[in-house]
């Protein structure tokens, strides 16, 4: 189906040369079936690439979405042009009052801080807070997850020996939930973080639902109806090269980051890697957004009765 994305934003020419079906804003207007609106909050710092990478398997689903690029108003980037947050960003004071049917809050490079740290922390909470009371179903996605269980749930991340990083076997823990339909029994999915949340730290009421693990690289999804939130603290949304681009940016850096595991032919950084998780990472994203036009349906009727 069709991705609508802000006008003249270069994820347009990317996808359309791969053959998805992309519209901008202006040209919408042609669209006759219903469209969901999607915001993403982009934290991410190669914007450009996440932008694509959402685009890309939001644009896998049966219904049209339009993408709605955000970042907090605290927000300062550092390797983002201003100019290009101006043209293609909304700040978040100028949306609150959109009607959004599903929010993406993506991971930031900020692991290594404590929330209370981060310089948009207070902002982002009160996103989260404002979406669980407004939003059918929000996406929290790697640190923001963790963010989000730590605000929500007192829930805390913890510092773990050495970055996981790599592609990883998960399996599906819940398959009736609606989110894991069509998912493989087990797939592989990326992995890239330096802080991990343990299962053990998890209400004991079951209030918030396990639907994806990996024994090697522990939760990959959550569940928070209470909330209206899923927690993906993993990125089956990356692209083949993402986890390449990572690991050259950090060895020409001089940074000791270990060859991703199960990416590279033989485990050599010199051969291709190999995308492994495409398939079910689509399967996973298409579900949702087919949550948010369900629960955009009951949402309203909550708010009418």
């Amino acid at each position: 189906m069709s991705i609508i994305l802000p006008d003249n934003l270069p994820a347009i020419a990317t996808l359309s040369m791969e053959g998805i079906d992309v519209m901008d804003v202006s040209s919408s207007h042609k669209m006759e079936l219903p469209v969901l609106r999607i915001g993403l909050i982009n934290l991410m710092p190669t914007k450009t690439d996440t932008e694509t990478q959402f685009a890309r398997v939001l644009a896998a689903s049966r219904y049209p979405v339009e993408l709605t690029l955000i970042v907090p108003d605290s927000y300062q980037p550092r390797t983002t042009p201003e100019a290009y947050l101006d043209r293609f960003y909304q700040r978040w004071s100028a949306v609150i009052n959109t009607s959004f049917d599903g929010l993406i809050i993506t991971g930031a490079p900020v692991e290594h801080l404590r929330f209370e740290d981060v310089a948009y922390w207070n902002e982002l909470q009160d996103i989260m807070h404002w979406a669980r009371r407004h939003v059918p179903t929000t996406h929290y996605i790697c640190w923001a997850a963790q963010a989000a269980l730590w605000s929500f749930r007192s829930i805390p991340k913890h510092r773990l020996p050495e970055k996981k990083f790599g592609v990883y076997p998960h399996r599906k823990v819940d398959p009736m939930h609606p989110l894991m339909v069509g998912v493989d029994p087990t797939m592989a999915v990326p992995v890239s973080r330096h802080t991990e949340t343990r299962r053990t730290e998890l209400p004991l009421d079951g209030s918030v639902r396990v639907l994806a693990d990996s024994p090697e690289a522990g939760l990959c999804l959550l569940d928070d109806p209470a909330n209206r939130a899923t927690y993906m603290f993993n990125h089956v949304e990356y692209d083949t090269h993402t986890l390449d681009a990572e690991y050259q940016r950090d060895k020409h850096a001089g940074r000791l980051t270990a060859v991703p595991a199960n990416y590279y032919s033989c485990d050599n950084p010199d051969y291709m890697p190999f995308n492994s998780w495409a398939e079910n990472g689509r399967r996973l994203m298409t579900n949702w957004v087919s949550q948010c036009a369900i629960r955009r349906r009951d949402f309203a009727c909550d708010l009418a009765a």
